[in-house]
């Protein structure tokens, strides 16, 4: 894109003196000057759709326009600036490139490796600080209860209990000697008790996680 820069200094000729041969204006003067016309403005950007080549600038708009004016490299980098304020946490699920160098800004460091993040609770001092960190990846035993089921068995069984009288006096005698003579029946009582202790869950190395997804996390830190 060029500028129209005059050929022809015509206000010199106006100062000249009737009838000087340099105050006429020769036609190669004017086809100059048309030629310099033309080029100039067929290198000028359209208004309508116009296609800008080199480095164009532009007015840098202030923060938080949201007007249609055209938007500088500066506007768009002081936005995403202000998107990302210190502190802030940028994920990426497959780029492991700093964001600094992603972005443009900031100083950035990565962030909670191997670690879930949970929201901010004031009325729960395990998540009522900033950065508070927690919890393992090993299954715990937490104290607790387990139910026990029992069956008894006992099938059906009896005693016998025996008593004779032997000789040695009768009905109506009035001497001699009774013998007495006693036999005991025993058996086993067959009762047997199975006892089943209700049992589920897991334990071990890496058995207490949640499900999860791994990404790429960076905190900015300036």
């Amino acid at each position: 894109m060029s500028n129209y820069t005059k050929l022809t200094a015509y206000d010199t000729k106006d100062s000249l003196t009737t009838g000087d041969p340099l105050k006429r204006i020769k036609g190669t003067e004017l086809d100059d000057e048309f030629d310099a016309i033309s080029v100039a403005i067929a290198t000028k950007a359209n208004s309508a759709s116009p296609e800008f080549t080199g480095t164009p600038t532009v007015p840098t708009a202030t923060a938080g326009n949201n007007t249609t004016q055209a938007a500088s490299t500066a506007f768009v980098q002081a936005a995403l600036a202000a998107l990302y304020p210190v502190g802030s946490i940028y994920t990426n699920a497959t780029n492991a490139t700093n964001p600094g160098t992603l972005l443009g800004f900031g100083t950035w460091t990565a962030f909670a490796a191997g670690r879930v993040m949970v929201g901010f609770n004031a009325s729960n001092a395990l998540f009522d600080a900033a950065e508070e960190t927690g919890g393992s990846a090993d299954a715990i035993v937490v104290s607790h209860n387990h139910t026990a089921t029992s069956t008894v068995t006992d099938p059906s069984h009896s005693h016998t209990t025996g008593t004779t009288f032997g000789p040695g006096g009768g009905n109506g005698a009035t001497t001699g000697t009774v013998g007495l003579t006693s036999g005991t029946g025993s058996s086993s009582t067959g009762i047997s008790v199975s006892t089943t202790i209700a049992s589920n869950g897991s334990s071990g190395t890496n058995a207490n996680y949640q499900p999860y997804i791994t990404v790429y996390m960076w905190k900015r830190t300036a």
